[in-house]
This record gives structure tokens, C-alpha cells and sequence, in this order.
């Protein structure tokens, strides 16, 4: 435990670097309007692609309804915001815990299942979140929310990331974590052993769905609306990619995932024509040559880069155990 907290430590350190570092090239104007905007719009992402890796990654559900719950804490928040005139600190609040609450209810009788029916299920209960809001005058309706003031800036995005990043990092090395990490390997068995199957993929679910729903208000708070069509499939998709490509079960691959896909699409903004096939042919060739995502089940860490070193003498024969 002493050497976790360390490590935490360090790894604190490293992020108030980064932030000091960041926040000194946005203040003296070295990163322009639009990779700062891209900048948030990455900690957003990873936000989203961490939450939804506890879900799919750890406790090995298969949720592609990510965006619905992102849907409802964009459009939760602006309401504190704009119509009830409260701090955006409640705002963030009330769309995290609305968010996580709406995923405890729909959980409840989702989580039941399993594969290709929960992925199905909860496909379904994001679209009839986003057509709900569709139809709702008081939340504008098709038209979206509009007049939502900019609050989210670089620090409130970054910060609230990594508090999100280290909240589930420590809730997976909780019991509670580990239970979800034994359903992820054999539900059969962490039933036999006495674990509460469903009570901790709930858990998971709404943990998940709540901090998704973070990533929404942080978003709408951004980009002035919060629109019906900015919450579709293909948003949930695209974070369920995020997740693969990094690899299932690790953090550091869910954070990388989000890292690279906003990155490619940022980078080649300026080609339209090409960015969709770019894009697509970059995922493919990753997929192919790492099916398993960048990092796999694994976490950043230096042991990797002594993998190298150390596969080597395995292969020469220099067993040493």
C-alpha cells in the first residue's frame, strides 16, 4: 500500500508538470484556438473511454450505450446552468449523479444479461434517451440547447480527469474492483465463490454512466449547446473504439486510445476527402498487427521497456531462475 501512495504520488507530480507546462503554452498563446480546443475535447475523451473501460474492460460487459448518459449529463448540467442559474460546480454535480442514477435504474434489468443481448439492450436505451430529448421543448427540442456559457476550460477539464482516472484506478483496486475483475474472468466461478454478481455489475454500470455523465457537462459547457445529434450511436462507437484500441482492461490503453483517435482526427481535419479513409485504414492496420489493443490487459509501466531486454536473455537461454 506505502509503495501505491508513492507511486500516486509521483505520478501526481508528473501531472501538475504537464498541467504547469500546457497552461503556460495556452496563457503566452503557443497552442492556438484550435488545439486547445482539441486539447479539452481529448481530456473529454478520457473521461469517457476510462468509464466506459470499467464497464466493458474491467468487469467484461459489453455496453455501446455510452453516449446516452453522456447525453444526459450535458443536457442535466445546462439546465442547472442556464435555466437554474447555479454554479457549474452543481451543474457538474447534478449531471454526474443524474447520469450514474439513470444507469442504476437501467442497469437493474439490463445487467441480467450478457454479450451480444446486453450490447443490444443498451444500444436501444441510448437511443431512446436521445430520442426522448428529441422531444422535449423545454431542452429546445431538435433545435438543441443553445446559450449554454463557455465554463469549461483547460484546467477544469484536466484536472477532473485525472481525479476520474486515479477514482478508478483506486475502485479497481478495491474489493469491489476485484470482484468486478473476477466476473470479468468467469462469472460461473465468482458466483460459486459467493459474489454478487449483479450487484457489482450494476455498480460498475453506474459508476461508469455517472462519470460519462461528467464528460457531457464538461462538453456542453464548452461548445455553447448540447445537441441531440452530437449523442447518436456513432458517438457511443467511437468510444467504445477508443477503449478496444488501447486494449480491454487497461488504463493506460483507454486513455492512449482516446489520445490517438482525437489526435488522427484533429491532424487531418484539413483533408476532408481523406480523413474518413485515413482514419479507418490507421485503425485497421493497428487491429492487425495488434488485435489484442496497444497495450493490451497491461498498464504503462518500465517493466515494458525492459521487455526487450529481458525477452532477449529468455531467448538466448540464460534461465537464471
Amino acid at each position: 500500500m506505502n509503495n501505491l501512495k508513492k507511486q500516486d504520488l509521483k505520478i501526481l507530480c508528473v501531472c501538475g508538470v504537464i498541467f504547469a507546462i500546457f497552461q503556460v503554452l495556452l496563457y503566452f498563446e503557443f497552442i492556438d484556438p484550435y488545439w486547445e480546443a482539441n486539447i479539452i475535447l481529448i481530456l473529454i475523451n478520457i473521461i469517457l473511454s476510462v468509464s466506459l473501460n470499467l464497464i466493458n474492460g474491467y468487469t467484461g460487459q459489453f455496453s455501446i450505450g455510452h453516449a446516452g448518459f453522456m447525453a444526459v449529463g450535458a443536457y442535466v448540467g445546462a439546465i442547472m446552468t442556464v435555466k437554474l442559474e447555479l454554479p457549474f460546480v452543481v451543474s457538474l454535480l447534478a449531471g454526474t449523479v443524474s447520469a450514474g442514477f439513470l444507469g442504476f435504474l437501467i442497469g437493474i434489468p439490463t445487467l441480467r444479461l450478457n454479450g451480444d443481448y446486453l450490447a443490444i439492450a443498451t444500444l436501444g436505451l441510448g437511443e431512446i434517451i436521445r430520442i426522448c430529448i428529441l422531444n422535449i421543448e423545454y431542452v429546445g427540442g431538435a433545435s438543441g440547447f443553445m446559450g449554454i456559457p463557455r465554463i469549461t476550460n483547460f484546467p477544469w477539464a484536466f484536472w477532473i480527469a485525472i481525479f476520474i482516472i486515479f477514482f478508478i484506478k483506486n475502485f479497481k483496486n478495491s474489493s469491489a474492483g476485484r470482484a468486478c475483475l473476477a466476473i470479468r474472468e468467469n462469472e460461473i466461478a465468482a458466483e460459486t465463490m459467493g459474489i454478487d454478481t449483479t450487484k457489482y455489475k450494476i455498480l460498475a454500470f453506474t459508476i461508469g454512466a455517472g462519470f460519462a455523465g461528467t464528460a457531457g457537462c464538461l462538453f456542453s459547457h464548452y461548445y455553447y449547446i448540447a445537441h441531440p445529434a452530437s449523442f447518436t450511436f456513432m458517438r457511443s462507437f467511437d468510444i467504445l473504439t477508443m477503449v478496444v484500441l488501447g486494449g480491454l482492461g487497461s488504463m493506460s490503453g483507454a486513455i492512449t486510445g482516446a489520445i490517438v483517435l482525437t489526435g488522427i482526427s484533429a491532424v487531418l481535419a484539413d483533408y476532408p476527402e481523406w480523413r474518413m479513409v485515413i482514419y479507418s485504414v490507421t485503425l485497421i492496420v493497428l487491429m492487425l498487427n495488434r488485435p489484442q489493443g496497444i497495450f493490451g490487459s497491461k498498464e504503462l509501466s518500465r517493466k515494458m521497456f525492459k521487455f526487450g531486454k529481458l525477452g532477449g536473455k529468455i531467448h538466448g537461454g540464460t534461465a537464471e531462475s
